[in-house]
């Protein structure tokens, strides 16, 4: 491991989950296929975060951080909680590989879109990994902003469980009435 994570407490970003630190001490880590992470900064100020996104947008205008839009609104509200400054922010991006040949190519949506959302909201990406076809496994310093990406080897389990992740959520089964007793 890189002497920038030596002696530092690792913190694991799984998908649909974001990370904010300011503490030196601290670095996060997260194993990408087709999901991408976002790592956010303010080298100025000493805080970042991560986040890790399973989809680029969401069905039914679920407000969720499994996709894009709403992953990188809490990432960005959060870094700014812990006094980032919009315009020190820089970005550098990792994922977005094709995991499977006979699928939708899920991760070239999620690229085009953090690509495009960076863009849009005016901060720079200064350094990415994205597409390819093998799993990624990222290191991000929050306060300083070093990564650290290897690829994973035998990443064939890690496609089928993105692929299941993605699968939409089963309807919420109907309430019971009022009165009547449900056993378990």
């Amino acid at each position: 491991m890189s002497s920038v994570f030596a002696n530092k407490k690792n913190v694991t970003v799984l998908q649909g989950e974001f990370r904010v630190s300011n503490d030196p001490g601290v670095y996060f880590s997260t194993v990408l296929g087709s999901c991408i992470a976002a790592c956010v900064y303010d080298e100025k100020n000493g805080v970042g975060g991560m986040n890790h996104f399973l989809l680029a947008h969401g069905g039914g205008g679920t407000a969720n951080a499994r996709y894009g839009v709403h992953a990188m609104e809490l990432l960005i509200n959060g870094i700014m909680k812990k006094g980032a400054e919009r315009r020190n922010l820089k970005a550098k991006v990792f994922g977005g590989a094709k995991m499977s040949v006979n699928l939708a190519d899920i991760g070239a949506k999620n690229t085009a879109f953090i690509q495009s959302f960076l863009r849009d909201e005016g901060i720079p990406c200064i350094s990415s990994s994205v597409g390819g076809t093998s799993a990624r496994r990222v290191r991000f310093d929050p306060v300083g902003g070093s990564a650290q990406q290897t690829h994973v080897q035998n990443d064939q389990r890690l496609g089928e469980m993105e692929q299941a992740a993605a699968r939409p959520a089963p309807a919420p089964k109907p309430a019971a009435p009022a009165g009547d007793v449900m056993l378990f």
